[in-house]
């Protein structure tokens, strides 16, 4: 039968054997140096004792005078055994030269024959040994007596070695309270610091952990939206691959342990990021991107940061405004179609009545006049998606009562636009510029001024009446490029924008028009920005808001076919769009074919 698989020991579980395992060594062995310690010293003292009661029986006068006597162990037997009393030591033996004992602490061995060496004491040293002589093995120390020079007997004072052994034993009870004393309390500290690794590590062990770990970090770096962790500085403490590219940082760039402020992003993108409480499916600019902003703090009794996901929404954008055209010319598509039915029955009707000519007539009109604009179109801007676009936005326009103008001096030849210029940039910055310009047109004509640019225009009283020239609401396109630049140009009838309000319009979020808008120009600037170009406001020749976007185009390659036209262009009068012959006026220059 297999055994069940158990699970290895929690890493704050082997953290906690190995540091009991550790305090035990490192107390048994402090324990065992104090025992070696303790008994080297206690030997030490015993010896430092015996050698000092030796060296004071020698020097006693008192004993050299018994020495004289007849029987000198009358007198020196008391005496000693009075000095082994006091001293503490086990005892005290008086000899002669001839190593007969005249003192012992057992009576009976007095007169017999000492036990140990004598030798270096007979030529006048002191010395110290370890002997085994009646009483067991001792630590001893032998000395001479001297009398006027003469060594008239020997001093033996010593001390058992089991009397040191159980001073040692005394110490050695204290010593193993003492280390039991730490061992209990290093691990009762270990146990309290692993109980709380324990719950950070939430019971993993330490396979566990790794391969935690190895699973975050191919997240981080697989996960396409962005992930921004900020700590409670508002710090950078955990940011992503797809983080850093939204967010326009540099690839090898250190951003972790850096402040939101210190990476150069937008300020309503900064904003979000610091705010204290959570933002959801923010919409915001980057220098290149729009990005959707996601925020929610972290608390767990105090503020502990906050994590931000990222993501992109230029794709998605760019989308929208293309299915926003479909939409648009579909119903143009559908009003054209319904205006085509009741030309077609006027034209039944009049053939039915007999007047054919006329119906001719009127046919050839209606056709001539859809084929001008299309054929105005066609002739001055070769580059079809540009082309289209004209084309679709002139339906658009015409649905709401606003003519689509192309200047004259418009002019994009075949190729003369490089692949690294994306043709959904160019849908985006005309795209927007025209739909505005046809919303403040169309607003201006409805009530008599304008109501703003659309997604990101504003409106200002006029004194002039809306609708241009003639009270018509009209947009007037300027598409030209030449060998150093494109230029697209917007111009509209509206009441225009005051000087005043200039920067603000490409900011997200302005509008004139309600909550949900504002987002069209903040796009085309960011597009115009993404290739290198510029876009400028001020007020055109009619009175409404004229944009210009410029985008530099690449050096061509010899041999190229330059766009026709260009280098023709002069300094002209204020008002006068690029490319008019020099001496023309704006209204000179303006013989446009409308939708």
């Amino acid at each position: 039968m297999r055994l069940p698989r158990t699970r290895p020991r929690s890493l704050a579980g082997q953290l906690f054997a190995m540091q009991v395992v550790l305090i035990a060594a490192v107390v048994a062995g402090c324990a065992v140096f104090a025992y070696v310690s303790g008994s080297a010293q206690a030997e030490e003292t015993a010896a430092r004792q015996v050698r000092v009661a030796a060296l004071a029986v020698a020097d006693s006068p008192s004993v050299r005078e018994a020495i004289r006597t007849p029987d000198p162990s009358a007198v020196l037997q008391p005496y000693a055994e009075r000095v082994r009393e006091d001293t503490g030591i086990a005892f005290v033996t008086i000899m002669d030269t001839g190593r007969v004992r005249w003192t012992h602490p057992d009576e009976e061995q007095i007169g017999d024959t000492f036990l140990g060496n004598t030798a270096k004491a007979l030529r006048g040293q002191t010395f110290t040994e370890t002997y085994t002589g009646t009483l067991g093995p001792s630590i001893r120390v032998v000395t001479p007596i001297r009398d006027d020079g003469r060594i008239v007997g020997l001093v033996s004072a010593g001390i058992t070695v089991d009397r040191v052994s159980s001073q040692v034993r005394d110490q050695l009870g204290a010593l193993a309270l003492a280390a039991g004393g730490a061992l209990a309390l290093g691990g009762i500290g270990t146990y309290v610091i692993n109980a709380r690794l324990r719950r950070h590590t939430h019971g993993m062990n330490a396979a566990e952990l790794s391969r935690l770990h190895d699973y975050h970090q191919a997240t981080l770096h697989a996960v396409r939206e962005g992930l921004l962790m900020l700590d409670g500085r508002r710090r950078i403490a955990l940011i992503n691959d797809a983080g850093r590219e939204l967010l326009g940082l540099e690839p090898d760039a250190e951003a972790v342990g850096r402040t939101v402020d210190e990476l150069a992003l937008p300020a309503p993108l900064t904003g979000a990021l610091l705010a204290s409480e959570a933002r959801v499916d923010e919409l915001h600019l980057t220098a290149e991107r729009v990005v959707v902003v996601n925020t929610r703090p972290v608390v767990g009794g105090e503020r502990r940061g906050t994590v931000v996901t990222l993501r992109d929404h230029t794709e998605l954008q760019a989308l929208s405004g293309e299915l926003d055209s479909e939409r648009g010319f579909t119903q143009a598509l559908r009003s054209q179609a319904h205006e085509a039915a009741n030309r077609l029955h006027t034209v039944v009707s009049l053939i039915e009545l007999g007047r054919v000519e006329e119906a001719v007539d009127f046919a050839t009109a209606e056709l001539e006049l859809a084929q001008v604009l299309t054929d105005r179109v066609v002739g001055a801007v070769e580059e079809p998606v540009l082309a289209a676009l004209l084309l679709g936005k002139a339906a658009q326009g015409h649905e709401r009562g606003v003519e689509l103008v192309l200047a004259e001096d418009s002019l994009i030849d075949d190729g003369a636009l490089p692949p690294s210029l994306a043709q959904r940039d160019l849908v985006t910055i005309l795209g927007n510029l025209i739909d505005n310009a046809v919303e403040a047109a169309s607003d201006g004509a409805d009530d008599g001024s304008d109501g703003g640019s659309g997604d990101g225009s504003g409106a200002v009283p006029s004194p002039r009446a809306a609708g241009g020239p003639a009270g018509r609401a009209q947009v007037t396109v300027t598409a030209l490029a030449d060998e150093r630049e494109l230029l697209l140009r917007v111009a509209d009838t509206g009441a225009g924008i005051g000087p005043e309000e200039a920067d603000e319009v490409f900011r997200r979020g302005w509008s004139t028009h309600g909550t949900g808008r504002g987002l069209g120009l903040a796009l085309v600037r960011q597009a115009a920005h993404r290739n290198g170009g510029t876009v400028e406001l001020d007020r055109g020749p009619d009175g409404g808001a004229r944009f210009t976007v410029r985008l530099p185009l690449p050096a061509r390659t010899p041999g190229s076919r330059p766009a026709s036209g260009a280098g023709t262009t002069s300094p002209s009068a204020p008002g006068t769009p690029p490319g008019t012959p020099p001496g023309t006026t704006s209204a000179s220059a303006s013989e446009e074919v409308t939708a």
